[in-house]
């Protein structure tokens, strides 16, 4: 039995819940979100706490248990505090600016890279830090993932688009390679 799926879900102040069939709805401060419930899985609220459960033990159902728990608990944190994902340009004349919904990045290529945010997230920029936030760390995570592809840091000078904690495993360039043993 799932360790995670067992685990109650609390709901804190501020955040209602309303289950209907296998939807699972939740409102907050900063909005809403819902969640439909796969087949055999079911929830209950008691109290203040939210209690997710399984009709059957099939292996399916099984696999879905822990993973539908985690989902929900990250919309009830979303819609109570939010997610957000922070970016780092590396690279001399690299920009980043944000007007309306719209991120443009200037990242070594012949002509900006714009990027327009979809329902639910925002943009914020300081300095050489975008910040991507919203309500789904689904959404939050896939959008964080887009800007990021448009340069990946690359493996010798590590310029590129990188998350603020990922470490890039740098590479020694040909002039280490030369300088190798001496025969």
């Amino acid at each position: 039995m799932s360790k995670i799926g067992r685990l109650l879900i609390n709901i804190p102040a501020g955040v209602t819940v309303e289950i209907s069939g296998s939807t699972v709805k939740l409102t907050g401060p900063k909005g809403t979100l819902t969640r439909v419930l796969p087949r055999g899985i079911e929830a209950n609220l008691e109290g203040s706490e939210l209690k997710i459960t399984t009709k059957g033990k099939s292996k399916t159902v099984m696999a879905l248990y822990g993973t539908t728990r985690a989902l929900i608990n990250n919309d009830v944190t979303g819609v109570s505090t939010g997610w957000s994902k922070k970016l780092e340009l590396v690279g001399t004349g690299f920009r980043a600016e944000v007007a309306d919904k719209i991120l443009t990045l200037i990242v070594g290529y012949s002509h900006p890279v714009k990027i327009t945010a979809p329902e639910g997230i925002t943009f914020k920029v300081e300095k050489m830090i975008i910040t991507v936030d919203g309500m789904s760390r689904e959404d939050v995570g896939q959008m964080a993932s887009e800007i990021r592809r448009v340069r990946p840091p690359e493996p010798y000078k590590g310029k590129g688009i990188k998350y603020v904690d990922e470490i890039i495993r740098r590479k020694a360039g040909k002039a280490a390679a030369k300088a190798g043993p001496a025969a």
